[in-house]
């Protein structure tokens, strides 16, 4: 079980940015800085396609209704690569079962993503676009700060997870409002494309 804590962090990660865990795992695993690491992450092609994918993704969360664009389309590839994330890991160390380690890691990475998609959404309702570059960048900090510190710490990154989890789900209840917002916004620019009229406009 010595594992799991590693999992749980890498599950909350993928939830939030796939190809970052990706790319930070095998370059930690390449560069023999950890022994947990499986050596289908440290693949040169999956370290390239992670890293152009991350790279994409990097310039897409920090645009307004483009990140929320971008995550819906995540919402089913972050809680998969979580899990196989998880499954490779189970795998290498031998000390969890890669089911088990593949259900955690997928469940774990669908509540953050769950979390982080919702409140982007709550962020797209303000008027400016430097909060989503604000809170993108906070993102990519806390999941390389939190990868690394698993690597070497992972009680302790485990138990920082549990309670951004905890805090996250707290700030999506009390964001409920301005997320109804977000989505009647988007309704009425769809109906507006639809009727060809402006954004506001309504027909008579």
């Amino acid at each position: 079980m010595s594992i799991l804590p590693l999992i749980f962090t890498s599950g909350w990660a993928s939830g939030v940015n796939a190809y970052a865990v990706v790319l930070l795992l095998g370059v930690f695993g390449a560069t023999g800085l950890s022994d947990e690491v499986p050596e289908a992450l440290q693949r040169p092609d999956v370290l390239i396609a992670a890293g152009v994918l991350f790279l994409c993704e990097a310039v897409a969360d920090k645009i307004p209704y483009v990140d929320s664009t971008w995550d819906a389309v995540h919402t089913v590839i972050r809680p998969v690569t979580g899990g196989v994330v998880a499954a490779l890991l189970a795998g290498q160390s031998g000390s969890l079962p890669e089911l088990t380690a593949g259900v955690v890691g997928g469940s774990t990475a669908l509540v953050s993503h769950l979390i982080k998609a919702g409140t982007r959404m709550a962020v797209n309702t303000s008027p400016e676009p430097f909060s989503n570059i604000v809170v993108s960048i906070a993102e990519d900090l806390g999941v390389a700060a939190l990868i690394t510190l698993a690597i070497f710490h992972p009680v302790a990154a485990a138990v920082v997870v549990a309670v951004l989890l905890l805090a996250g789900i707290l700030l999506l209840v009390f964001l409920v409002s301005r997320i109804r917002r977000f989505l009647r916004r988007r309704a009425e620019r769809r109906e507006a494309k639809r009727l060809g009229q402006p954004v506001g406009q309504r027909s008579g």
